[in-house]
């Protein structure tokens, strides 16, 4: 009887790229077999360093779901755009289809269950420009001045699809992505559910703060949000056709640029589900409105 198959030995390379966030990998070809060992090294780094990065993946669709699949249920693609035919879990961020996600964001705080992690691959990258640009949300909360973290702990956010990010981002379609209004009531502070660590949920979803007059929901949300984007807090990926970024989306923020003019950019991203994010006190988010249930729901 023949030995059932295992993957061969893989010879990891962890690299840190900046102070606060970001590591590099090396080793893992993410299209091939995998040991459970490889899996779990990666989702340690990714824990780490918040986001990881590994060059020259040749992934199709097949290839990056079945990889993503590794770290958890996948998410549909988007709650809002219908996925291309016969690729579910499948977000398209393409120029040529007036996606630029140059806003500094989270993805999908505006429902009760952002995913938790994300996966992206570099389809068609710009000669010049198209960068992103990475944000750790868990340093900026320990940055936080003593008086300014105590409030943060407190504070509720509403983060919506009719916001800020929606105004700077959707080139087309805008109307489409705000005919429904999803809105979430999320802690300003989370625990996240793996490393126990407190972090900011804010960016380009966060409308306002519950109890909190506009004026002041934005003079809050400004304050706080300053602190996760300080450049000690951030790193700064330059894309290859091949790369994949692996993030943290329970501690991270990110900012694609848009510095490219009228040359294409094409990422394909699939997401991992997250729970309910849960503040310092205990309390869940809550949703206010729109029907989630499709995408984060039981059979998503």
């Amino acid at each position: 009887m023949l030995d059932s198959y295992a993957p061969p030995q893989t010879e990891i390379g962890v690299t840190r790229l900046a102070g606060a966030i970001g590591a590099e990998i090396t080793g893992v070809d993410a299209a091939g077999p995998l040991g459970d060992d490889v899996i779990a090294r990666i989702r340690a780094a990714l824990l780490e360093h918040k986001v990881v990065f590994l060059r020259d993946q040749r992934l199709d669709y097949a290839r990056q779901v079945e990889f993503a699949q590794r770290f958890g249920e996948l998410t549909k693609g988007h709650p809002i755009f219908a996925p291309p035919q016969e690729k579910p879990y499948l977000r398209e961020i393409d120029s040529a289809q007036g996606t630029r996600a140059n806003h500094w964001h989270t993805d999908l705080t505006f429902v009760d269950r952002p995913p938790a992690l994300a996966l992206l691959h570099a389809v068609v990258i710009p000669p010049v420009g198209g960068d992103t640009m990475w944000a750790n949300a868990v340093a900026a909360y320990h940055a936080l001045p003593t008086e300014l973290r105590d409030l943060a702990d407190r504070l509720r956010v509403v983060h919506s699809n009719d916001s800020d990010y929606t105004d700077a981002t959707v080139v087309r379609d805008k109307l489409d992505y705000v005919s429904t209004i999803f809105e979430t009531e999320h802690p300003a502070v989370r625990v996240h559910p793996e490393t126990g660590e407190r972090a900011l949920v804010l960016g380009g979803f966060a409308t306002r703060i519950s109890g909190l007059s506009p004026q002041a929901s934005r003079d809050v949300l400004r304050a706080l949000q300053d602190y996760v984007t300080r450049p000690e807090h951030t790193v700064r990926w330059r894309w290859r056709v091949g790369d994949l970024a692996i993030w943290d989306n329970r501690a991270t923020q990110h900012y694609a640029i848009y510095d490219y003019g009228t040359a294409h950019r094409r990422c394909e991203r699939v997401t991992v589900s997250g729970d309910v994010p849960v503040g310092v006190d205990g309390r869940p988010a809550v949703v206010l409105r729109g029907d989630m249930s499709r995408y984060s729901g039981p059979d998503h």
